[in-house]
C-alpha cells in the first residue's frame, strides 16, 4: 500500500469543491455528492464558507482507493486566501489543478502555476465544466499548452507516443513496446510531463477514470530515516489549538517529545470528523494536541526547512475596539489568531497603542471579523487601510551590532547582499568556530530569523536580500543568550543605515480588454500610474497586458466600467513588490525617523571604565572589537620605490601647512589637558527601578503582596533604602498608578530615595523611558525591570538594564560585602560592655 497526498487547487469557481465531492463518492467517503449552491457539501462544513459558497480554509481528508491510502487537501481558491493555500504546498506529493473549461487559464491559475513551479510539485491537470463550453478538447489543450507547458498530453491515443518524446530512453521503450507504468511514474514524478483530463464535475463525468489515473500513475515519496516531519497548519477547535503536521520519516507516537513539546493526542481528521490514533507513519498528515509551541513551517529531524512563503500580504488595516470591552484582554485574543493564520500578520504598537492587521484582500477581512465574533464575542472595526511598503539594499555591506553595558557582552558582524526580486530573505553561516562558539552562532542565526526587522527609510519590514553571520565574539563570564539578540538586531539595523536602501511597492499584474475606439484613454490611465504594458489586437478589440502600482488599480475598478460602459473586462492578480517610482515623496509622506525607532536602534553600547555609553550607528567601526570580515574591493595605490632626503620632506611640507612650529602653544596645551579630564570623568550613577516588576519578581515580596499589597511595597522601599545607603546613588523607584481615575501623580522623598507614583494613564514604563531620556546626559542610568520590552527601549536610549532577577542577587551580594568589610574594620576593636556582661553572667 502506499500513501499520497495531494490538494486540489483552482481559481475560484472553477468547480474545486464539487471535483472533490465526486471524488469522495467515488471513493466511499459520502454517499451523496453535496453542492456548494445548496450549502451541503462535505469539506466546506464552516459557516462563512457555507455563506460565501467559497472554501475558505484548508481541510484534509484521509481514505483508501484502489491501492493507495489518499490524503486529500482541500485549499481555497480565492485571491484573499491565496497564503493559506500556498501552506499546503510544502507537504505535497502531488497536486491536482483544476480549469475551468467554460473561463479558460484565468489569473491565479497562472499565480498557481508558478507557484507549484517553485515547489517542484508533479501536477495533473483536471479541465472541469466541460458541459458549459463551445471549445473543443484539442482547442481547450492547446490553450493550456501555450499558457502553462507544452508537455501537458492528453490521457488519448496519443499519450504514449506524447511520452516517447520526452527523451531517447523513452522512445526507445516505446519502439520496443517496452514502456511500463513505472515509466510513466517517473516522468509525472520529475515534472517532465503533466497529465491532462477533461470532465464534469457536477455530472460525475471523467471523474472515475481520473481517479483510476492517480492510482496508477503515483509513487509514494521516499521515507526519511529517522522521525521527521513539517508543521503546515494550526486550528482552533473546542477551545483547543491543533497543530497539523506530515511525518515525512519514521514514526510518531502519542507522548513523543519534539523540541520540548510532547504530544498529547494524535488525530487523523476526515472533513470535520476525526479518528484519535497512538501513532503515525511516514506519509501521514496528523492534527497533534500539545504541540501549541511549534509554529507553522517548524520542521524536526532530517526534513529539509522550507522556503518563505512567496506571496505575501500588502494591505494593512488598523484594528478599532469596541469601548465597552477589557482591551487588554481583547488584544491577547486577537494575537493568538496569528498562530493558527501567519498570513493575517498582526502588529501591536505598545507605545501607541495601535494593533493592526496586514491582510490580502477585503474577503479575509470580513472573514476575520466574523471569526472574532464568532469566538470572542465582540465586533470589530477596522480604519480605510493602507498600502504595505517593503524595503531593501542595492549594495553589499557588513553590519556591526555591539551589545556591552555592564556584566553583558556580545559583538556580532552580518554581512547584507542584496537578492534579485521576489526572493525574500535568504539566511547563512559563515563564522568561523574558533572565533564564535557553535552553540552562540545557532543563537544568532535564530535571532536573524526570529522577527520581521524593519527598513531605515519607512519603517518597513525588508526584503529580497541575504543575511550572513560572519563573526563575532562572546566572553567567558559575562555572555548571555539575551546579548546576542541585541547585538544582532543592531548588527542588522546598522548595516541597513549604511547600505543604500530603495522602497518597494506592491505591484498587479493586470490584462485589460477593451474596444479598440477608447483603448486610447485606458492607456493614458496606465501611463499616469507609472505602468509597464504591451499592446495586441484581436479583431476590434485591444488586449493590455502589464504590471502597475497597487495603489492605483485597487481603486480603478470603477472608472474601467465607466469607461468601458461595462463592456471591458479587467483582471488583475498580485504581481510582487517592485521599485517605489516616487520613493522620496512616500517616504516625506510616511515620516519614519530610524533614529527615534526605541524599538529597532541601530547603533551599539559599548562599555568604558564600568558604565555603558550608546555609540550611533556611523561610529561603532571605530569602537568595534572585532575587524571586518568583508572589505569592498579597492584598488591598491601602486607605489615607486624612490628616495627622499628629509631637506625635500621639509620644503614639500612647509608649501603644503606653512612653516614648521617646533612647540605648542599654551593655548593647545590647555586643550589637550582639558580632553584628558573629560576622558576621566565619570558620570554618577541613577538607578530607576519598576516597582510592581521587581515586587512580583521576587519571591519574599510576592508572597507579601499575595497578602497586602500595601506592605510588599512598603518592604521593597526599605529594602532600597538601605541599598541607597551602601552605594550612594540616586534611586528612584516608580509604581503604576495610571488606572487610578483623576490621579495627578506624585513624588515623595523617602529617607535617602524619591517615590514615584505615576498619574492617569501613565505606566511606569511610560515614566521610565521619559526619565531615562532626561536623566542620561547627566548621569549612568541603570533601570531594574525584567520587562522585556522596557528593557529593549532603554538599552536603545544608553540606559543599562538589570533584570530582576540580577537586581536581588546584587542587593544580597552588596549587603553581605557592607557587613563582611564592617566586621574586618572592627576585628581588633575590643567591646568591653560584652565582656563586663560576660564577666557578669
Amino acid at each position: 500500500m502506499k500513501k499520497v497526498t495531494f490538494a486540489i487547487l483552482a481559481h475560484v469557481d472553477a468547480g474545486k469543491t464539487t471535483l472533490s465531492e465526486a471524488m469522495l463518492f467515488h471513493a466511499g467517503v459520502i454517499k451523496k455528492m453535496g453542492r456548494v449552491d445548496k450549502e451541503d457539501s462535505f469539506l466546506d462544513y464552516d459557516i462563512q464558507e457555507r455563506k460565501r459558497g467559497i472554501t475558505i480554509f484548508s481541510k484534509e481528508i484521509s481514505f483508501m482507493y484502489r491501492e493507495s491510502q489518499m490524503t486529500f487537501l482541500d485549499t481555497p481558491g480565492h485571491n484573499d486566501f491565496s497564503c493559506e493555500m500556498e501552506r499546503t504546498l510544502q507537504v505535497l506529493d502531488y497536486a491536482i489543478l483544476v480549469i475551468s473549461a467554460k473561463d479558460g487559464i484565468q489569473a491565479h491559475t497562472k499565480t498557481i502555476w508558478k507557484l507549484l513551479q517553485t515547489y517542484q510539485i508533479p501536477t495533473f491537470i483536471f479541465v472541469n465544466k466541460m458541459d458549459s463550453t463551445y471549445s473543443t478538447k484539442e482547442q481547450l489543450l492547446q490553450n493550456i499548452q501555450k499558457e502553462l507547458n507544452e508537455n501537458c498530453f492528453a490521457i488519448d491515443e496519443n499519450f504514449y507516443e506524447n511520452i516517447s518524446l520526452l527523451n531517447d530512453e523513452l522512445l526507445e521503450k516505446y519502439l520496443n513496446q517496452q514502456m511500463k507504468q513505472e515509466d510513466i511514474q517517473k516522468v509525472i514524478s520529475l515534472r517532465q510531463m503533466f497529465p491532462v483530463f477533461f470532465g464534469s464535475a457536477l455530472k460525475d463525468e471523467g471523474v472515475e477514470e481520473f481517479m483510476e489515473a492517480l492510482d496508477l500513475y503515483t509513487c509514494q515519496k521516499e521515507a526519511l530515516d529517522i522521525l521527521s516531519g513539517i508543521v503546515f497548519k494550526k486550528t482552533f477547535h473546542k477551545q483547543k489549538h491543533l497543530t497539523h503536521l506530515k511525518v515525512t520519516g519514521g514514526t510518531l507516537h502519542v507522548k513523543d517529545v519534539i523540541s520540548e513539546s510532547k504530544v498529547d493526542e494524535l488525530r487523523i481528521y476526515t472533513g470535520q470528523g476525526y479518528q484519535s490514533v497512538q501513532s503515525a507513519s511516514t506519509g501521514d498528515i496528523v492534527a497533534c494536541l500539545g504541540l501549541d509551541e511549534l509554529p507553522i513551517g517548524f520542521t524536526f529531524g532530517n526534513q529539509k526547512q522550507t522556503q518563505q512563503n512567496i506571496l505575501k500580504p500588502f494591505m494593512s488595516y488598523q484594528i478599532l475596539l469596541p469601548d465597552d470591552i477589557e482591551k487588554s484582554k481583547a488584544i491577547e485574543q486577537i494575537l493568538s489568531i496569528g498562530k493558527e493564520d501567519p498570513s493575517l500578520q498582526f502588529e501591536y504598537n505598545q507605545q501607541l497603542g495601535i494593533l493592526s492587521v496586514k491582510i490580502m484582500g477585503e474577503i479575509q477581512l470580513d472573514t476575520l471579523q466574523n471569526l472574532i465574533l464568532e469566538r470572542y464575542g465582540f465586533l470589530i472595526h477596522y480604519d480605510e487601510g493602507r498600502i504595505t511598503y517593503l524595503e531593501t539594499i542595492l549594495d553589499k555591506v557588513e553590519g556591526v551590532g555591539h551589545f556591552e553595558p555592564l556584566r553583558h557582552y556580545a559583538e556580532v558582524h552580518i554581512l547584507l547582499e542584496p537578492l534579485e526580486r521576489g526572493k525574500g530573505l535568504v539566511f547563512e553561516n559563515q563564522c568561523q568556530r574558533n572565533t564564535l562558539p557553535l552553540n552562540f552562532q545557532n543563537l544568532v542565526l535564530t535571532h536573524m530569523q526570529e522577527i520581521q526587522h524593519l527598513g531605515v527609510l519607512t519603517g518597513s519590514p525588508i526584503t529580497d536580500m541575504k543575511l550572513t553571520l560572519v563573526t563575532g565574539k562572546s566572553h567567558l563570564k559575562h555572555t548571555e543568550g539575551g546579548d546576542f539578540r541585541e547585538a544582532t538586531y543592531r548588527a542588522i539595523r546598522q548595516g541597513l543605515k549604511k547600505a543604500k536602501s530603495l522602497l518597494l511597492e506592491p505591484y498587479y499584474e493586470f490584462e485589460m480588454i477593451v474596444e479598440n475606439h477608447i483603448s486610447s484613454k485606458i492607456i493614458y490611465d496606465l501611463d499616469t500610474f507609472h505602468s509597464d504594458y504591451q499592446i495586441s489586437y484581436e479583431q476590434d478589440l485591444t488586449i493590455i497586458k502589464g504590471k502597475a502600482p497597487v495603489r492605483y488599480l485597487m481603486t480603478y475598478q470603477k472608472d474601467f466600467l465607466s469607461l468601458t460602459k461595462g463592456n471591458g473586462k479587467l483582471f488583475y492578480q498580485m504581481a510582487g513588490y517592485f521599485e517605489c517610482h516616487d520613493q522620496e515623496k512616500i517616504i516625506q509622506e510616511i515620516g519614519y525617523n530610524s533614529e527615534e525607532d526605541a524599538l529597532f536602534p541601530t547603533g551599539s553600547i559599548f562599555c568604558k571604565q564600568g558604565a555603558g555609553f550608546y555609540v550611533p550607528y556611523d561610529e561603532v567601526e571605530n569602537y568595534m572589537h572585532l575587524p571586518y570580515v568583508y572589505q569592498k574591493n579597492k584598488p591598491r595605490p601602486v607605489t615607486k620605490n624612490y628616495k627622499v632626503d628629509d631637506k625635500e620632506l621639509e620644503e614639500i611640507f612647509i608649501r603644503t601647512y606653512g612653516p614648521i612650529k617646533r612647540r605648542l602653544s599654551k593655548e593647545m596645551n590647555r586643550k589637550i589637558e582639558k580632553q584628558v579630564e573629560e576622558k576621566k570623568t565619570i558620570l554618577p550613577e541613577c538607578l530607576l527601578v519598576d516597582g510592581y516588576n521587581i515586587i512580583f519578581s521576587w519571591d519574599e515580596l510576592n508572597e507579601l503582596a499575595k497578602t497586602n499589597l500595601d506592605h510588599a511595597r512598603h518592604r521593597l522601599i526599605d529594602i532600597l533604602n538601605n541599598y541607597q545607603g551602601y552605594r550612594k546613588c540616586l534611586l528612584i523607584v516608580v509604581f503604576d498608578a495610571y488606572k487610578i481615575k483623576k490621579n495627578i501623580g506624585s513624588i515623595e522623598k523617602n529617607d535617602n530615595i524619591y517615590v514615584v507614583y505615576t498619574k492617569e494613564a501613565q505606566t511606569a514604563d511610560n515614566y521610565i523611558e521619559k526619565v531615562t531620556h532626561d536623566l542620561s546626559q547627566k548621569y549612568r542610568v541603570y533601570v531594574a525591570t525584567s520587562d522585556a520590552l522596557e528593557q529593549i527601549i532603554v538599552s536603545s536610549r544608553g540606559a543599562m538594564r538589570i533584570s530582576a532577577r540580577e537586581f536581588e542577587l546584587l542587593v544580597k551580594e552588596t549587603h553581605l560585602h557592607e557587613i563582611e568589610e564592617f566586621q574586618r574594620k572592627n576585628k581588633q576593636m575590643k567591646n568591653y560592655l560584652l565582656e563586663d556582661l560576660k564577666k557578669n553572667g
